[in-house]
């Protein structure tokens, strides 16, 4: 029996004034890295053979001249068809560029929350709010649904005041907690333990590449790309050519190398050991 080859699925989404155009059946290239930390998450995206419409329409809309007060959303979403697409990014286009004639192709830069940077906000909880509480004010603030992991607790008098991004940074000091938004979910969980229900059990036969490398945080691999691995999820390394990196980690930083129609379909995971 031949085997059946497992088509790859990438999706680039552009959301304009709260409509999402999406491109699937094109050549798309995208690269990134995010992050488990309130450091932004970043995006670099570019697609060929646009309408010219499309390409013009993009490029107006993106326009640092175009004085629209609403955040122009770039989303990204891949897969393959036995196991369906999962969201990779959710961020704000920075810039948006034609390429050079004859192949025009657009090149798209984003970053997570970027438009809120400068959005100044100022809130106060109440006296004895519990660390949910604060969390769901921020996600609220910040457009998106909260996942809440860490062990809930009440804060003393917990205000901020200042740029809308950075309250992310403010609720993981307050509560002493590791925050961070990935794509459209603000992740509040304990410093050190892996999300619920996320590990990826890698070795040479469920789609590691190379040989893990040992890194002074940790661990830093690469594995063909899967849609259920995330920042803050943990993966279980089960190398026979460097069995001094087996062990379970945390992700800390996830890098992501896709294309629709060329090789690269890879993840980058660099994760800290588990409890060390």
């Amino acid at each position: 029996m031949a085997n059946v080859i497992d088509d790859r699925i990438v999706r680039v989404g552009f959301e304009i004034n709260g409509q999402l155009k999406t491109f699937e059946r094109l050549w798309i290239e995208a690269s990134g890295t995010k992050f488990a930390n309130p450091n932004q998450n970043e995006c670099q995206v570019r697609i060929n053979n646009l309408s010219k419409e499309d390409r013009d329409y993009l490029i107006t809309e993106t326009s640092p001249f175009n004085k629209t007060k609403k955040p122009k959303r770039l989303v990204i979403e891949a897969g393959r068809v036995s196991t369906g697409v999962s969201r990779i990014f959710v961020g704000d286009i920075t810039e948006c560029s034609p390429s050079q004639p004859p192949d025009i192709s657009l090149d798209i830069k984003a970053k997570t929350a970027n438009f809120q940077k400068g959005n100044i906000v100022s809130t106060t909880a109440p006296a004895g709010s519990s660390l949910t509480e604060i969390a769901a004010v921020a996600a609220d603030q910040l457009g998106v649904t909260l996942q809440m992991e860490a062990q809930n607790k009440n804060i003393s008098n917990a205000s901020y005041n200042g740029s809308q991004a950075k309250m992310v940074d403010a609720l993981g000091e307050t509560g002493g907690v590791n925050a961070y938004i990935d794509n459209d979910v603000l992740v509040v969980k304990d410093y050190n333990v892996p999300l619920k229900n996320v590990m990826r059990i890698l070795d040479e036969t469920t789609g590691m590449i190379g040989i893990p490398e040992i890194t002074e945080e940790g661990i830093k691999v690469k594995m063909l790309y899967d849609n259920k691995t995330v920042c803050g999820g943990g993966v279980q390394i089960k190398s026979v050519l460097n069995p001094a990196a087996n062990g379970t980690y945390v992700i800390y930083k996830l890098s992501f190398d896709i294309c629709s129609r060329d090789t690269a379909f890879y993840l980058t995971a660099e994760g800290k050991r588990l409890n060390g």
